[in-house]
């Protein structure tokens, strides 16, 4: 079996699962419980938290602990029901993760005004446009690190600026990008950055949300002290400390692991192209390391997802979250990709795992899989 899925999940890395071990079966107390035997939890919590921080560049302080991504971004897009009426709107992209887009679906109704912006073929959001709809009214502005789909890499820098110069906060869901490139949350001068811990070969159902200092939003859910009373619930302390271990261990390799997943890239779309397909490769230049979309004309993209499962390799038509929807996603719609292309449209995503060989698998699978079906 080649997985080649990455960007939905991946797999545990043994630093996690070693240190998940002794919060699991030894030291398992409640962190929150005032005697000897919560004491290790306690500890483990605090020196999780000042890892993940040093890894994005924030301070402890400003990490809150989440069940992931989902839930950090949910958290940001309904604390706007708490804003002031006069400046209560929301500013998104057209390409969100639907953590974002059905959150602000939801938000809408209840009277919260919620502007899409355009993006360009390749998915990048032009601070241009940022510039032309942003007011005095708006009160939030979210726009993803790196896309899902398509790997796009998005100018967050200079979207923040701009929507700090009209009173606004700025957040990124950096879900497929913390781990993966060199985040630095001051340098970026974002407000709020949600991160999911099994997108960078951390467990499944912990992540986090990055408040800066002096940022203030409505709690996500009442009850203990939890997360300073901002998330209550007792903590997952195993999956947070494999968290933290395994965005130490990626962050450390990040440079190394870029590279060579840019030669897998480069590599397979190479091999795609001698073998005279004819495909688009969707996305931009700056683009998250190992993501790789195309778009083949005249195929379905369903079709060959299921073929190459037959041939024992797990790939994607897109989003994880939506994988039950075989209609063109959002997104390719966006980028306004020509029908023709659009409905054969696979996502490859390469991980810490993945060699030259599964490359050559794949390759020779696809080629053979569309030969088949002329």
């Amino acid at each position: 079996m080649i997985y080649a899925d990455n960007a939905a999940t991946t797999k545990l890395c043994k630093e996690a699962y070693d240190a998940m071990k002794t919060y699991l079966l030894d030291e398992y107390g409640n962190a929150s419980q005032p005697y000897f035997f919560a004491k290790p939890a306690k500890k483990a919590l605090k020196q999780a938290r000042e890892t993940i921080a040093s890894c994005i560049g924030a301070d402890p302080e400003e990490i809150y602990f989440t069940s992931g991504g989902t839930e950090s971004d949910n958290w940001v897009i309904k604390a706007s029901l708490f804003f002031d009426k006069e400046k209560n709107e929301i500013i998104t992209s057209r390409i969100e993760h639907h953590a974002i887009l059905n959150s602000c679906s939801t938000v809408q109704p209840l009277g919260i005004p919620v502007t899409y912006l355009s993006v360009d073929s390749t998915g990048i959001i032009h601070p241009t446009e940022l510039e032309r709809c942003v007011s005095n009214r708006t009160s939030l502005v979210s726009i993803m690190y790196g896309n899902n789909e398509i790997g796009t890499i998005e100018p967050i820098k200079e979207l923040a600026e701009i929507a700090h110069t009209h009173g606004a906060l700025f957040h990124t869901d950096a879900v497929q990008a913390v781990g993966h490139v060199p985040i630095n949350v001051y340098d970026l001068n974002v407000d709020l950055l949600s991160a999911s811990a099994h997108k960078f070969n951390g467990p499944k159902g912990i992540g986090f949300l990055y408040i800066k200092k002096g940022v203030t939003i409505h709690p996500y859910a009442n009850g203990g002290s939890q997360e300073r009373g901002n998330r209550a619930g007792t903590e997952n302390v195993a999956g947070i400390v494999g968290m933290a271990a395994a965005l130490q261990k990626n962050t450390t390799q990040i440079e190394e692991g870029q590279r060579r997943l840019k030669v897998l890239e480069e590599t397979l779309v190479s091999y795609l192209k001698q073998a005279g397909l004819d495909f688009i490769r969707n996305g931009a230049e700056n683009h998250l390391p190992g993501n790789v979309s195309l778009s083949f004309r005249g195929a379905d993209g369903e079709m060959l997802l299921h073929r190459l499962d037959l041939k024992g390799i797990c790939i994607s038509t897109g989003s994880a979250c939506d994988s039950v929807n075989t209609q063109v996603s959002h997104v390719i719609k966006a980028i306004d990709v020509p029908k023709e292309y659009a409905e054969g449209t696979i996502r490859i995503t390469f991980g810490a795992d993945n060699t030259e060989d599964d490359v050559n698998q794949i390759a020779n699978a696809i080629i053979q899989v569309m030969l088949e079906s002329k």
